[in-house]
């Protein structure tokens, strides 16, 4: 069975990246060819080369103010990988969507919200203030919008009365790691349908 390549783009500690990398063993119809970040001092690369995962960095902050620029130096360890998926795991960096069209339908990314709830940033600090009873992730396919594309996964959970933004933060982020190794097996299996946890 030839296994779908599967390149991961980070910018810290890649805690998702790992949950991703944990679950494409065995009968997984995929496997990760590269791990890519925007910041050479990443945890995140450390911990997939530890696993025996090709890295690569390229450094945004010399390309301050000119994303073509740097999305042109991003493209080329990923055409060196020739992934079939790329996923999205804490990458800090909004990619246009020129970029994006190159691996239209083929780019997934996690977030920490009901989306379309709450896209960008400050998510579990939005969902309190708006006194949401309910707060999760979600699994998407990039498009050129930010945070918008066809929903490949969310998982919920209740908020409760003593919940704060930290607290909210670490429970949503174990969701995460439940949601987007099973989004990727189905997607790299050619299923699009929604997983739904919670």
């Amino acid at each position: 069975m030839s296994h779908k390549r599967v390149a991961i783009l980070l910018s810290g500690g890649g805690s998702n990246m790992l949950a991703l990398l944990d679950s494409m063993t065995g009968d997984h119809p995929a496997r990760p060819c590269l791990v890519l970040s925007n910041d050479p001092a990443a945890g995140g690369l450390t911990r997939a080369a530890a696993r025996g995962v090709a890295t690569a960095a390229v450094d945004s902050r010399p390309f301050r103010g000119d994303r073509l620029a740097f999305e042109a130096a991003l493209i080329k360890p990923l055409q060196q990988a020739a992934p079939d998926i790329i996923c999205l795991a804490g990458f800090m960096r909004v990619l246009t969507a020129d970029f994006v069209s190159r691996w239209q339908g083929q780019m997934l990314n996690i977030h920490p919200s009901l989306l379309p709830k709450y896209r960008g940033l400050h998510t579990h600090a939005r969902a309190l203030a708006g006194g949401d009873v309910f707060h999760g992730c979600t699994v998407h396919e990039v498009t050129g919008v930010l945070d918008d594309g066809p929903i490949l996964g969310q998982a919920r959970l209740t908020v409760t009365p003593d919940d704060t933004t930290k607290s909210l933060a670490a429970r949503v982020l174990k969701q995460e790691h439940q949601l987007y190794p099973q989004v990727l097996r189905r997607f790299a299996a050619g299923d699009r349908t929604p997983v739904c946890l919670g």
